[in-house]
Parts: C-alpha cells; structure tokens; sequence
C-alpha cells in the first residue's frame, strides 16, 4: 500500500489546503480491523500513537496534503452554492499493491474555508451513528462509504448543547458528489467543469475513455448505480433523511450519513429528520427525489450531451429501480421468479403491514419461520381475517415453484435481516460511549456483521424498540 493525492495534485485550483486542528486528548475509541486489511492499512495506524503522529504532527503523512473539497447542492430543492468541506479534509487516498484507490476522509477535523459560522468539529454523537450505520449497511449489501476509525477526546462543541468532540476517518471509492459537478455548472466554471469530468474518467471510469460518448456512460451508470441503491434502501427500510445533492454520491453508494433510520413499525410516510417538515425525504419519496436529484446533475452534462441523449439515460432510471426493487422483494418472499402479480402480492403484505403498524424487519423475518402456518401468521396481525387470506394467497403461489422448503426458507434469511441498526440500539452505544464506555458499540458492531444469521446470545437486539426507542427522529446537527 502507498499513499497518493491525485484529487489534490490535478484538480489543485478547485480545493483548499487545511491543516488539522487536534483535539483535546484524543483517544483511538473504535479501529476497523477489516476495513483496514482489506485497504492495507492494518499495522499502520491501529495503534493511537502512529494514528496521531499522522494525523496530528505537521509532517504526518496524513496532514501534509489534506485538502478541502469546493461544492454546491440542492438542499430540500434549493440550490445553495456556498457548501464545501466544512468540517472534513480528504487526507489522501490509499493505494493497495492491486491498485485499488480508497479516499481517505477526516470528519471533524476543525475550521475549514467553507465552514462558513461552523466550528469545523463533529460530535461523538454524530461519528458513532455513521460508524456503526456504514457498517450495517455493509453487511448487509448496500453500497456505502465505511468507517476505518472513530477518535474520541476531551474536547467541549457546542451544539443545542454542550457535547463531546470526535473524529472518523472514512473511506470509499472517491468523495465526488453531484454537488461537485453542479457548482462548477452553475457558476458557469467550465474549465474546472470540464477538468472534473477528465479527472472522473481517468481515475473512476477509464474504460469509458474508450467509448463512443464518454459523457454519456458516465451520465447512464450514475443513474444506474443509483437506481441499485435506491432499490436495496426500500427493500431493506432504510431512510436517509437529508437526500440533498451534495450527499449523493456519483459511485452509488450511501454517503453523508446523518439523521437516518431503519424502519421500526412500518409507515410508508416516515421523516426520520425532524428538520424535514414537509416530509421531502419521507421513507417513500426517496424513489422519486434520487430521480429529482439526477435531473439536477444532469444539467451539468448539458455542455457534453443533447437533450435527448440526457432524457435516454434519465428515462433508465425507472425502469432499473423497478427491476432491482422486484428482484430483492421476490428474494424476501422465496420466488424464484417475480412477475406483475407477485408485486401485487408482495404490495397486499405491505399494505397490511403498514395497516396493523407491526414491525417492517420482523415481518419480514416471520415469513422464514420453518414452523409458520395461518394461524401463527394472523398472530402477528390485529387484522387476523386479512393475514390469514393472504397467507393462503401466499401458499398457493409458492406452490407454482418446485423448490423444496428449507432451500427456500435458507435463501429468504439471506435476504431478511434478523437484526438491523435500529435508532434505540444506536443511543443506547451513544449514551454508554459518552461516559467513556465503548463496550456496547463494540458488541453492537459484532452482531451487526452478521445481520442474517440467528445469534441466540444477542436476541435481545432483534426485539421490537421500547416506547421511547419507536420511530426517533433525529437531528441532522454533528
């Protein structure tokens, strides 16, 4: 493994060389082992000394170069153009010995050119939810950039009140957002524009270097990418809460997590953000803004691309999100093969679902329960009447596949989570951390490495939230 800057060497004039504030008595609280082997970094800074020497000392290697990334974004359909790393620094990338790029990026690494009335630091709070959300997510096949390590400290921020400083270094393949390729659009910078897409190219999606319209590619697999995306958030009830341009990423992966949430009793209109007071980014609208978002960026491939060639590739979006979507569902339910009908099917067990207010994970998983019948079924349900005729609805149309039961019932675990990140699970780690005890992040982190797997020692973890722990919003301060 080496470390190389190509964002900060070719796109020099479009960032801001910062230096790291430390903080006050840093302490390494979470390391990602895996993460770390798999990018080659697993000796070098496992250990807080070398960590902070590399972070923290002027010639560290991880504080010679960091820059801070310019961007704009449509935040709840507004275009802002003063955004940018406010509170981050892209320290490097980490080049592996089969030449594979991961940026590594700080959170909450002190006052940057863009942190505009903001002291630049993140909160513990805020580095333990996208700790422990990148790596649930992880594991259970979503796309996501991924923690590599959570630092904690003695330092004092103040949000709506006092709370303690951290930092987390992320990775993913690149931190280029729509809002990248919006702000040098909109401020008419066509240049840098168009120096941004040569970069995207010859380091993201060189093969595309060789294609008949470059442009065009790039335009077709972001939206493709994002429809994947988008179809495994709904299959697996997960909310965002802040879907803005400058958090969705051009490698369709999940980014920028804050106030976020798995769905706990299932409502389609669920806002996990209590900023989001018309319900924009509600649990059922991501579809339709992932869509508005890439319309929006779409507008910056205008200088390369006609109208109809951007309509052509926008006009996939649908269609693949419908196709992912139906796939993953019929994965959930045990077909082998999903066709109009079996969505009907598959939307009758949502609605009833959402009707009786039972919980989305564990609904779920009951259809994998080796000993379930119609009665154990309308258990589940207020509306027993209901249940039970969908069930045998249900029955009838497994029995149009010959596949034996426990080939099938194996194949739905693999696709039905026992245990998710629920918001309670997640305070409950945040509360015990801010006394200085990481032992439950840690022991949550495990169980959420094997989401479908049974667990028995940790059943406690897949039980329905208390009262206080059902259906939290969050705030989108860190």
């Amino acid at each position: 493994m080496h470390f190389d800057h190509t964002y900060a060497q070719k796109l020099s004039d479009m960032v801001s060389q910062v230096r790291i504030s430390p903080l006050l008595e840093p302490k390494l609280a979470l390391y990602n082992e895996q993460l770390a082997e798999e990018i080659e970094l697993k000796n070098e800074f496992s250990q807080a000394d070398t960590l902070f020497a590399a972070l923290f000392t002027p010639d560290g290697c991880l504080n010679q170069q960091g820059v801070a990334q310019k961007y704009g974004g449509h935040q709840f359909g507004g275009w802002n153009p003063d955004l940018g790393d406010g509170r981050g620094v892209l320290l490097a990338e980490a080049v592996t010995e089969k030449q594979q790029s991961w940026d590594l990026h700080l959170k909450g690494a002190g006052k940057t050119p863009y942190s505009r009335f903001g002291d630049g630091r993140a909160v513990l709070r805020s580095t333990i939810r996208e700790y422990l959300a990148s790596e649930a997510l992880h594991n259970l096949g979503i796309p996501t950039s991924r923690a590599l390590c959570l630092i904690s400290s003695k330092e004092i921020v103040y949000r709506e009140q006092p709370e303690t400083g951290a930092m987390l270094i992320r990775a993913c393949q690149s931190h280029i957002r729509f809002g990248h390729f919006e702000y040098f659009y909109q401020s008419n910078q066509l240049d840098k524009l168009d120096k941004l897409f040569n970069y995207t190219f010859q380091q993201h999606y060189p093969s595309f270097l060789d294609h008949e319209n470059p442009h065009y590619s790039l335009l077709e697999q972001i939206v493709l990418s994002t429809a994947d995306l988008i179809a495994k958030w709904q299959a697996f009830g997960f909310c965002h809460g802040v879907m803005n341009t400058d958090n969705m990423s051009i490698h369709g992966i999940t980014f920028d997590f804050g106030p976020y949430a798995f769905l706990d009793t299932f409502d389609p209109d669920y806002i996990c953000n209590h900023s989001d007071h018309n319900g924009r980014y509600a649990f059922d609208q991501q579809p339709g803004v992932a869509l508005w978002n890439l319309n929006a960026l779409a507008h910056a491939f205008t200088p390369y691309l006609s109208i109809d060639q951007i309509k052509q590739a926008l006009t996939q979006y649908e269609t693949r999100l419908q196709s992912q979507y139906a796939e993953l569902m019929g994965q959930k339910f045990g077909f082998k093969r999903v066709s109009n009908h079996d969505m009907q099917l598959v939307n009758q067990w949502l609605a009833l679902v959402a009707q009786d207010k039972r919980d989305y994970t564990q609904s779920f998983r009951l259809l994998c329960d080796e000993n379930l019948n119609a009665n154990k079924l309308a258990d589940h349900f207020i509306d027993r009447s209901k249940a039970q005729n969908w069930y045998q609805a249900y029955l009838a149309r497994l029995a149009e596949e010959s596949i034996p039961k426990n080939e099938r019932l194996m194949t739905m675990k693999e696709a039905n989570p026992k245990f998710i990140l629920r918001n309670y699970l997640a305070q409950n780690a945040i509360n015990a951390a801010e006394t200085g005890d990481f032992g439950e992040c840690e022991r949550l982190l495990k169980v959420l490495s094997n989401p479908f797997d049974e667990q028995p020692d940790f059943e406690h973890y897949a039980q329905t939230p208390p009262d206080w722990g059902q259906s939290m919003e969050i705030s989108c301060s860190s």
